[in-house]
């Protein structure tokens, strides 16, 4: 009978404190995320970009001025610095006239490219291109040339997934006029390129 009494005065002893215990309890601390508005970027495997393309025109014999055009590509990312990219442009228009005849250059590029966090919203890039290069209305030779170059560029993180880019590179082909049959012998002769794009890029 004295067990059975003791039991119940710790039980009821016991209960008087299980509210005391509840309010002594430590709710978990809420640490908000930045999310990529407020400058911290978000990976995304893969980005878009298109935008406005200048390209100048070296191999065309006698050219005064470059081209206007349109350049896009698409990047596969590997992880946060490494991609493979696939880059095109296409340029039609003179960006002042003076050049002989209606010259036109059409580049298909692709190759590694990496990429780095510069400071805030601010990311830069740099990216080795392989590929071919075609001149139209020039009677060029050959009619596609082997191009190859270096470049980068940079990217503003408007949002978590559109960027404005600026960007430019040095691409290097071959190419000759067919009549030029008295200085190179048809010879196609190494030429570089210097293009610049400016346009929008985004990123899923």
């Amino acid at each position: 009978m004295k067990r059975m009494l003791l039991f119940f005065v710790l039980a009821a002893v016991s209960a008087s404190f299980l509210p005391l215990a509840a309010n002594s309890q430590v709710l978990p601390i809420h640490r908000p995320t930045r999310s990529a508005d407020q400058g911290e970027a978000t990976s995304y495997k893969w980005d878009v970009y298109a935008g406005y393309g200048y390209t100048s025109l070296n191999q065309v014999n006698q050219s005064r001025y470059g081209l206007e055009g349109v350049n896009a590509s698409v990047t596969r990312y590997f992880g946060r610095f490494f991609g493979v990219t696939a880059d095109g442009a296409d340029y039609t228009k003179g960006f002042e006239s003076g050049n002989p005849g209606k010259p036109t250059v059409t580049a298909v590029l692709g190759g590694p490219v990496l990429r780095a966090p510069i400071y805030g919203k601010t990311s830069g890039f740099f990216h080795v291109l392989l590929g071919g290069e075609h001149t139209g209305g020039e009677n060029m030779t050959p009619n596609i040339s082997f191009a190859g170059g270096i470049g980068g560029g940079l990217d503003y993180n408007w949002t978590s997934r559109f960027s404005i880019r600026a960007s430019g590179d040095d691409i290097a082909s071959s190419f000759s006029l067919n009549n030029n049959t008295t200085e190179l012998s048809y010879s196609p002769h190494e030429h570089w390129n210097a293009r610049a794009t400016i346009g929008v890029v985004y990123k899923f």
